[in-house]
């Protein structure tokens, strides 16, 4: 009853019901679940009862006693078993066979003696389920259950054997039941399980057996799903199967379950089931159903005969629930979405369990009384709710099962309730609510949330039918949590009207108010015309707000709706004039929405909406349902989308004030668009002037046969060159002499680069075979990444590939200046990673709109301007669409999609769709006309006419006179005409070679090429059958050649064979013919040394040119150049482009209004949402989603299509001089090949610059490891000196000297005393109150004192003394220490003073004395913090012996803080006792900062830990790299060592440092929540303390490496380099210095240790021989104790360790270091300081006497000093 009760009357009975054949109450009593008992009174009024033995032996061996106890208010009652029976041994029991599966027959047997009496034996696992309970002490035949998979699958079963008196004996038998090999196949498994279900039928237990199987395989099933890891797992088709085929056999046991035990294992068995709803196919929920609804009838049967306090019903019950609850679910789950799909077996399904809730719901009535508690089950499909109560206590109460969002009923009075009137009876109260509509939707309501239920039934079971009631019953029915939509901002300053849209007549109109100010508002809806105070359809007045929790909300029924659907107008009107104020919000957020109410017709098994209406507190998140009848009720719902009307524009607008923020923002885009276009404009300007093909300097002015040579730089960091860089091409006719690719007035090979280059040569190449590039690393950025390079034949129309992707760099890639690239071929192009570089590059400067705004190609049509424009446009348009579906609610019943923390739903999914649908069509549209538009082109340009005759030119004679043009000019350029054609013809050289130049005159040059070109005549056939016999190679040099004059006759015409064949050979010597003709005749016969040379040449011209067979009107090579150059373009007409920019505007101006219209519309909080929504979108799309995009289409196609596309960049317009013979072509300076930009660079060149630049990289590497090392060091010492305070000594010394005052003169316990109360308490306490004697230090808690004392008789005695002494006491030792508790006087009893505290217990830390380490822990007493108590105090202590002979140290510990200098000081006085009873003295001081610092410095410390930390990682991973490259030789290095000391030291201090913040906020927590109390500090100053030694460790550490990084100076240099060479002597002269200093420290202990103190340890010894080296030493005490022998031991060792082994360690020293010098030579680091100081005094301006001329990489002349030799792999082959 409780000890608060109050006075209760107790009566004791005797119980004489029986216990197995008693009956239930008579139906007459209208209550079931009831029983009769058979009680007799005892006692009375007494809580006491007595039994004399004659009434135990009267009564049998089992008395059961029954106790009540009656209060006014309660009751309460109880059994007591009083048994004289025996207890039962506990039986053993054992598994056959000890190891199997699911499907394995165990047996189970137990040896019990039942001599005492009958016993129930009962198998149970330790789960609490029960295989079996009967009087056999075996069990024959059982299937078990999986064994615990983390216990190597051993299952546990425990035996429990009960007498009649109830008394129980428990043992245990355990058994393997894996998986097993049966197990492996699903076949197997199906057929195996198939094989035993009928078997288990059949059987002679019944269904006891097949309950058994059945839970033995559902663990199966049920592990199978859980378990992933065991490698084992049962496909989920076999697993449906399984599940079927057991339930169809469950459904199939309808005999047997007359008791409650059996009724339970079927009901458990269902729940174990069905547990995996998922796996449930339509069949097996046919089947389990039907198990279900036998199992509930069997329940509600034997529940009738079951006692009341059975809980084996109750158990049963929560089973059938939660298998109804799993197969409900997979019901709900796999219905159909069309309602005419579902079939009739899957509703009849849904209306069997239905029933089965009503027998459940009637089994948790029995026994129940009325006005008790409820009784409520819940699963995640349906919750409900049973509870007996009387009519009249029913109204205004709330009923309600409990889970969230389940239905809420509150029903009205009785009086109201005609078939309850005047009824006494109790009734039952059963509910249901399912938070999905179970029932098919066969009407054109789409009912959507929680729908619920109520029935009310006599206790009988009787249904009281409820209709047509006078008073509605509310029903509150809860929609799902989900974000809803955002309302619809109106502002009251401006009269607006919101567009509400009814879409159905019969619904009802809800119209929430989220926000609004506090006044009177009117709100007025008008049908198709905006309402005011006088003309209005409905309207309605809120008074100002009284709850601010409650959202205002008018519901207008149908009726309130008289136009029924269309589309009304809603204003809010203020009843009051407004008077705007700063910050005051005058807005209002609406949402409105419609709903039904209706309920479940069982008759016509359909949705109805009679005699039920929408209530007053619906909302979005709830339907509040008035109904005057009781079944199933359920709800539809609709969300209205956002609208905006247009007519409003001006009213909106006016709210900028009060809304900015989408305002602003369009007007800040539309400001940074202008901004954009201006620069894009600028970058088209540059773009447009690198969008040329330059004419090179260095062609030939002869040369009519183009090239057109495109190179691409890549796109990698630093891939732009500012060298000079060259190209050779090798073809199958010959190759091209190096040409230098430049353009004089825009800078080229830039990053991402496309340079165009026209290459000309007076022949053509015939099929490229490979390309040479190099440059003369010249510039300040010499390096270069050439991707790939075009060579396009613009004659032949013909292409070649090189795919280069290599550095040009002597320090990058394979450190190379001059590289030779073969020609690609088809599967090179076709490779996965050119092919992917390629598209996802082009992605990116055309696919990725963004992002090509600033990659774009410079030959792109498509310009940025343009690109700008269409970004604007398209983020325009995706603000528009974004904003128009922003907070459209979902519908509330449809399921959410949920991946891991990312919810959403397939309508957001649709909206997604939508907007795309919306936004891409007309954006792809301006995007595809820009590309595909081509540019307009002038009338006035005609590149189609060209002039076929010769050119008429009447050249100024300026010419002439400057020099420009000489006969030996025009001869030189015969001769380079005669050289190039036998190298392109592969003609073998003259008889006569080419030795002498002076020699040789133009007619002998001519006639060379008559040989040449005329094979047939008798001198060509001589020509050339000489020359095959020699069959010399054609070395032929400008100028060289010397030929005999010959006869000029007319030939007939030129071979017609060889090279010949092709006219472009022909072509080009014509046209070559035609320059020198035409030089010729500008010169005159004036300049020639014979008269008839000029005429005779003039005539042998003429022959040339009529033997070639080209007509003077073919076109020439250039003339096809510009044809294959300027192809008609591809694309849309150039009007195209203005169509483009109307779109661009329409679709922005468009967007931008209405997106504007919306902000103003929504509000400033839904706008402020909206818009960071936006902003994320839009990172995401352009830095994830776009370039995924790109990255994913290029791997596409790289790996599937593997197409190769052409590249078809545009080219820019030729010269005009390319498109027909250049007049003053004759006139231009001729190339001089013999400059160094034609070389390649040298061997020895490159790697002179090689080795300038690794010593440049070294030596600027060497400058940011010095600063960098400088900036850590700084911050390490800024951290370190930040961790002391200099007070600190200060503050140590004054409290010092205040309590150690006559404490070194204590030689005994008394002593200890006396100073304790005059030095100790007069400096404690002082005024004011609180503080020490000072006046500036507070003492923090209390001053204690504490002892250790060792154990009685904790030493043996000798065997002699023990006669006359009575124990020893050792010296202190952790194992003599004394740990007890006693009491005072140190006597049995136990006091505070007297009790043993341990280091954990106060916190403490070990202190290291003078004679040895005390523990942290002993018996303490606080000193109190006044002056009275701590006196009284040290009295008891004194008189009560606190202190005796068994103690060995005193400790005297207190903390002081002075805020001053923002200290704590842990001040530890140590009084020591040795076993002689020696006392030694000790004070320890410590000083911490455990505050932060209170002025500025505090910032500046934590910074520079900060920083210190970044450096450290940066060592970190400059180390991991170097330890990853040096592998195990990087612990060979000493420096690398001491970095790794210095990282792992760092480290170690920055885990003490957190260790110590920790220790530290716990002592001052405990110093905060225990103020009086002595506090300990102690661990926290040890981590202190162990912080400042290893900060002290680290600053010497990085000192030390200060020396590393002098060893540039060559001094230091030296002296490291003297110590390495004579490391070896010094190693073995340290081994002798430290043998003889351990030889004379041994000696010295042993002979004067024993009276002399600085001998009486062996450190002592061995310090005092160091001293003894270094001049510090006391000769006084050793000769005054020994004169003799301490004489002869100082002498000797002064002898042997100064004298000789010291001053020869120095000569070695000084040996090595005069070798050194001699031979020392300057290292490597030494060269780079050179080089460093040579930079620094260049820079600077002063002239370097080191530094040598052409050493320089920025001179090219010194890359190459001879003609350059063609590689072997590019040599044409004959």
């Amino acid at each position: 009853m409780g000890e608060d009760s109050p006075v209760a009357m107790f009566s004791w009975y005797l119980d004489n019901t029986p216990t197995e054949q008693a009956e239930p109450l008579l139906d007459a009593c209208r209550l079931r679940g009831f029983w009769p008992r058979s009680l007799t009174l005892l006692q009375s009024n007494t809580s006491t009862l007595l039994l004399n033995s004659s009434f135990l032996q009267s009564r049998g061996e089992v008395i059961r006693i029954r106790a009540t106890a009656l209060t006014r208010h309660a009751y309460g009652e109880d059994t007591y078993v009083i048994s004289t029976v025996p207890p039962r041994e506990v039986p053993a029991c054992t598994i056959a066979p000890e190891e199997g599966t699911v499907l394995t027959s165990f047996a189970i047997f137990c040896n019990a003696s039942t001599a005492l009496g009958p016993l129930e034996f009962c198998f149970c696992l330790e789960s609490g389920s029960c295989l079996h309970c009967g009087p056999e002490p075996a069990l024959p035949s059982v299937y078990l259950p999986l064994g615990e998979e983390n216990n190597d699958f051993v299952l546990t079963v425990v035996i429990s054997a009960t007498n009649r008196a109830g008394d129980t004996q428990q043992t245990q038998a355990m058994a393997k039941v894996a998986l097993g090999d049966t197990c492996v196949e699903d076949v197997a498994f199906q057929a195996a399980v198939s094989e035993k279900i009928p078997t288990a039928l059949q059987g002679e237990g019944g269904p006891e057996q097949l309950l058994q199987l059945a839970k033995a395989v559902s663990s199966m099933l049920n592990q199978e799903h859980e378990s992933q890891g065991s490698g084992q797992s049962l496909s989920i088709d076999v697993r449906q199967k399984v599940r079927e085929h057991v339930l169809g056999s469950l459904s199939a046991v309808t005999t047997g379950l007359e008791d409650v035990q059996r009724v339970q294992e079927l009901a458990e068995v269902l729940r174990e089931v069905t547990c995996r709803s998922k796996e449930l196919t339509p069949s097996a929920q046919w089947e389990a159903s039907l198990a279900l609804q036998h199992a509930s009838e069997a329940l509600l049967t034997v529940s009738a005969k079951a006692r009341p306090e059975d809980q084996r019903r109750q158990a049963a019950t929560r089973d059938l629930f939660q298998a109804v609850g799993s197969v409900l679910e997979a019901s709900l789950s796999n219905r159909p979405e069309e309602p005419a799909e579902a079939s009739s077996s899957q509703i009849a399904t849904v209306l069997r369990l239905l029933r089965v809730m009503e027998h459940v719901q009637t089994t948790l009535l029995l026994g129940k009384l009325p006005g008790g508690l409820p009784a409520m089950l819940a699963t995640p499909s349906i919750s409900v709710y049973t509870n007996r109560i009387q009519p009249w206590s029913w109204q205004g109460s709330s009923l309600r099962p409990d889970a969230a969002d389940s239905a809420t009923f509150m029903l009205p009075a009785a009086s109201s309730l005609s078939s309850l009137e005047g009824g006494q009876e109790p009734v039952d109260i059963k509910i249901m609510s399912f938070p999905k509509s179970p029932f098919p939707a066969r009407s054109h309501f789409d009912v959507s949330g929680t729908v619920g239920g109520l029935r009310v039934t006599s206790p009988s079971g009787q249904l009281i039918p409820v209709k047509n009631l006078s008073e509605n019953i509310e029903i509150l029915l809860p929609r799902h949590s989900q974000r809803h939509s955002q309302p619809t901002v109106l502002n009251l300053t401006s009269p607006e009207a919101l567009w509400v849209n009814v879409t159905s007549g019969e619904a009802t109109l809800g119209i929430q108010l989220h926000w609004r100010p506090d006044i009177a508002l009117t709100l007025s809806l008008g049908y198709g015309y905006h309402p005011n105070k006088s003309s209005y359809d409905a309207q309605t007045h809120l008074v100002p707000m009284v709850a601010p929790d409650e959202l205002p909300t008018w519901i207008l029924s149908p009726q309130d709706l008289r136009f029924g659907e269309g589309v009304y107008y809603l204003t809010v009107v203020p009843e009051s004039d407004l008077e705007p104020a700063p910050g005051r919000d005058l807005t209002v957020g609406i949402t409105t929405f419609l709903s039904h109410c209706v309920f479940w017709d069982e008759v016509q098994e359909t949705w109805d909406d009679s005699g039920c209406q929408v209530g007053p507190r619906t909302s979005p998140y709830q339907t509040h349902c008035l109904c005057n009848h009781l079944t199933f009720f359920g709800s539809t719902f609709l969300v209205m989308s956002n609208a905006i009307n247009i007519h409003q524009t001006a009213e909106l607008f006016a709210t900028f004030e009060d809304n900015p923020v989408v305002v602003t923002t369009v007007g800040c885009l539309c400001v940074v668009y202008v901004l954009v276009v201006i620069w894009a404009r600028r970058k088209d300007a540059q773009d447009q002037a690198k969008v040329k093909v330059t004419v090179l300097e260095d062609n030939d002015p002869f040369a009519q046969y183009h090239y057109l040579v495109t190179v691409y730089t890549g796109h990698r960091r630093g891939a732009a060159t500012s060298s000079k860089v060259t190209v050779t091409l090798y073809g199958l006719d010959g190759e091209r002499e190096p040409h230098h690719l430049a353009d004089p007035d825009t800078p080229v090979f830039e990053r991402g680069a496309v340079d165009a280059f026209l290459l000309s040569t007076l022949f053509p190449l015939g099929e490229l075979r490979s390309l040479r590039l190099w440059h003369d690393n010249s510039g300040d950025r010499p390096s270069w990444y050439v991707s790939r390079v075009l060579v396009y034949d613009l004659v032949m129309d013909r292409k070649w590939y090189f795919l280069c992707n290599s550095w040009l760099s002597i320090n990058v890639g394979d450190c190379v200046l001059d590289k030779v690239f073969p020609v690609a071929t088809e599967q090179d192009r076709k490779q996965f990673s050119h092919l992917f570089f390629m598209k996802t590059s082009a992605g990116f400067q055309d696919g990725h709109i963004w992002y090509s705004i600033f990659s774009r190609c410079a030959r792109s049509s498509f310009t940025r301007v343009q690109r700008v424009s269409c970004c604007f446009s398209l983020l325009l348009c995706t603000m528009l669409t974004s904003i128009m579906f922003w907070g459209v609610p979902k519908d509330p019943a449809e399921q959410k999609m949920d991946l891991g923390k990312i919810e959403f739903t397939w309508q957001e999914v649709m909206i997604g769709l939508e907007s795309s649908i919306l936004m891409f069509p007309i954006n792809l549209l301006i995007v595809q006309i820009f590309q595909n538009t081509r540019p307009r082109v002038a009338k006035e340009q005609n590149t189609g006419k060209w002039d076929r005759g010769s050119p008429n030119l009447t050249p100024s004679p300026q010419p002439m006179e400057d020099g420009l043009l000489t006969p030996e000019a025009v001869t030189k350029d015969v001769s380079r005409i005669v050289s190039s054609l036998f190298k392109a013809l592969k003609v073998p050289s003259p008889a006569l070679g080419w030795d002498s130049v002076n020699l040789m005159d133009i007619n002998s040059l001519l006639a060379l090429v008559e040989d040449v070109i005329y094979p047939q005549n008798t001198s060509g056939q001589v020509f050339w059958e000489e020359a095959k016999k020699r069959e010399d190679p054609v070395t032929l040099t400008l100028g060289s050649s010397e030929m005999k004059e010959k006869s000029q006759c007319p030939k007939p015409k030129a071979a017609r064979s060889g090279p010949w064949k092709d006219s472009a050979y022909r072509q080009c010597l014509y046209l070559q013919l035609e320059h020198v003709e035409q030089e010729l005749r500008l010169v005159g016969p004036r300049g020639f040394s014979q008269p008839h040379s000029h005429a005779q040449a003039l005539r042998q011209l003429q022959t040339l040119k009529g033997g070639l067979g080209v007509q003077p009107g073919t076109w020439a090579p250039a003339h096809a150049s510009a044809l294959q150059v300027s192809k008609p373009p591809q694309g849309l007409p150039w009007w195209c482009i203005l169509v483009g920019w109307l779109l661009v505007a329409a679709t922005s101006g468009v967007a931008a209004f209405f997106t504007m219209l919306y902000g103003l519309h929504y509000g400033r909080a839904s706008s402020l949402r909206w818009l960071i929504s936006m902003a994320v979108s839009f990172v995401e799309s352009m830095f994830v989603t776009q370039p995924l995009k790109v990255l994913g289409f290029a791997a596409f196609f790289a790996l599937v299509l593997k197409r190769v596309d052409d590249e078809e960049d545009t080219v820019a317009p030729l010269p005009g001089h390319l498109l027909g013979p250049d007049p003053y072509a004759l006139f231009r300076a001729r190339r001089n090949s013999s400059r160094d930009v034609y070389q390649p660079p040298l061997t020895a060149a490159i790697e002179k610059m090689k080795t300038t630049h690794l010593k440049e990289q070294k030596a600027f590497a060497l400058i940011r490891e010095i600063l960098a090392y400088l900036g850590f060091l700084w911050m390490l010492l800024l951290v370190a000196y930040g961790q002391r305070d200099p007070s600190a000594y200060h503050l140590n010394r004054h409290l010092q000297h205040s309590f150690t005052r006559g404490f070194s003169g204590v030689l005994g316990f008394r002593e200890f005393f006396k100073w304790a109360n005059t030095t100790l308490v007069s400096n404690l306490y002082g005024h004011p109150p609180g503080f020490i004697t000072d006046g500036n230090s507070k003492l923090v808690g209390s001053a204690q004192i504490r002892q250790v004392r060792v154990q009685e008789s904790s030493c043996p005695l000798a065997q002699q003394p023990q006669a006359y002494l009575n124990g020893c006491r050792a010296p202190y030792s952790l194992d003599a220490e004394d740990m007890a508790d006693y009491g005072e006087g140190w006597n049995a009893t136990t006091l505070s003073e007297w009790q043993y505290q341990s280091q954990d217990q106060r916190q403490g830390y070990p202190i290291w004395g003078k004679l040895t380490v005390y523990r942290g822990g002993g018996y303490v007493v606080p000193l109190g913090t006044d002056r009275q108590s701590t006196s009284r105090i040290l009295r008891y202590l004194f008189d009560n012996t606190w202190l005796d002979a068994l103690t060995r140290a005193v400790f005297v510990e207190s903390t002081v803080y002075n805020a001053n200098v923002n200290l704590f000081c842990i001040v530890t006085l140590t009084l020591e006792t040795s076993a002689l009873g020696t006392f030694f003295t000790h004070a320890a001081l410590q000083s911490l900062r455990l505050y932060p610092f209170t002025d500025g410095w505090h910032p500046f410390v934590v910074a520079a830990e900060l920083i210190y930390f970044l450096f450290l990682l940066y060592y970190m991973v400059v180390q991991g790299k170097r330890m990853s490259k040096e592998t195990w030789g990087y612990f060979c290095s000493k420096w690398n060592l001491l970095e790794l000391a210095i990282i792992l030291a760092s480290w170690s201090a920055l885990a003490v440092f957190v260790k110590r913040a920790v220790l530290a906020e716990r002592d001052l927590q405990r110093c905060r929540n225990h103020r009086e109390e002595g506090i300990s500090f102690s661990e926290t100053a040890a981590a202190d303390a162990a912080l400042g030694y290893i900060i002290a460790f680290l600053v010497l550490l990085s000192t030390v490496k200060l020396w590393h990084l002098l060893r540039l100076n060559p001094k230091m240099n030296m002296i490291t380099a003297a110590l390495r060479r004579a490391w070896g002597d010094i190693s073995g002269f340290m081994i002798v210095i430290l043998t003889m200093l351990l030889a004379y420290s041994i000696a010295s202990n042993l002979i004067f240790g024993w009276k002399l103190r600085s001998y009486k340890t062996l450190f002592d010894a061995a310090e005092t021989m160091v001293s003894l080296q270094l001049g510090i030493f006391n000769y006084e005490e050793v000769l005054d104790y020994s004169p003799v022998l301490g004489s002869f031991l100082i002498g000797s060792c002064i002898v042997f360790m100064t004298f000789v082994v010291l001053n020869l360690f120095i000569s070695v020293i000084l040996v090595a270091f005069s070798e050194e010098q001699k031979y020392y030579q300057l290292s490597e680091e030494g060269e780079i300081v050179d080089l460093l100081l040579m930079k620094i005094l260049s820079f600077l301006g002063i002239k370097s006497k080191r530094e040598e001329p052409g050493s320089s990489r920025e001179q090219p002349g010194s890359l190459s000093q001879t003609r350059h030799s063609r590689p072997a792999q590019a040599l044409p082959k004959d």
